[in-house]
């Protein structure tokens, strides 16, 4: 038996490799070609539904352009009773999508989380349907102006043990809030 070169050797397990590789990054192309439409679609209704938490009852007129100076703001949509602002803060675990309702007046309406990577138990809990989630969402309702969590001076009661995601929160609904004072300005 001849004994093989080690080049050769090297040549033949890196082409194995090569073609494996080919193959599995194919399926997963098909895979993804095939879910894409329906990740989009779920990703939308959830958004659809988010902006009925945050502007119940309103007339959606379609998306609003806008100027946002932080670039947290992703899209606005505009109604008969104010705004739907998605903004997409950064928390402890990564971005914080998420509507805030916003009247014409400057007020927010509601607050709804669409997607967060958060820690489970911890700032997870700013979009469960939990009490505490909902109580954490329910105390910006009725305000205006610059919000900050307790801790940085401000009224907003951060979830124990999530301070950084409560204050990303906290952001996210600013950087809405400052985003419909220059829309209502434009007029």
């Amino acid at each position: 038996m001849k004994q093989e070169s080690v080049v050769k050797y090297i040549l033949r397990l890196a082409l194995t490799l090569l073609l494996i590789t080919g193959v599995v990054a194919a399926a997963l192309a098909g895979i993804n070609s095939i879910t894409a439409p329906k990740i989009l679609e779920n990703q939308q209704a959830k958004i659809r539904a988010a902006i009925q938490t945050v502007l119940p009852e309103a007339n959606i007129s379609g998306e609003v352009a806008f100027t946002d100076a932080t670039g947290l703001v992703k899209t606005v949509y505009g109604s008969d009773k104010g705004y739907a602002v998605e903004v997409a803060p950064v928390g402890f675990g990564g971005d914080i999508t998420m509507l805030v309702g916003v009247s014409h007046e400057g007020k927010i309406l509601g607050v709804a989380v669409v997607s967060q990577t958060e820690t489970a138990g911890l700032g997870a809990i700013v979009a469960a349907d939990s009490q505490a989630g909902q109580s954490f969402r329910d105390q910006f309702v009725g305000l205006s102006g610059t919000l900050a969590v307790e801790k940085d001076g401000g009224e907003i009661d951060s979830v124990t043990g999530a301070t950084i995601t409560s204050r990303a929160v906290t952001d996210g609904i600013n950087a809405a809030l400052s985003c419909v004072a220059d829309l209502e300005k434009v007029g």
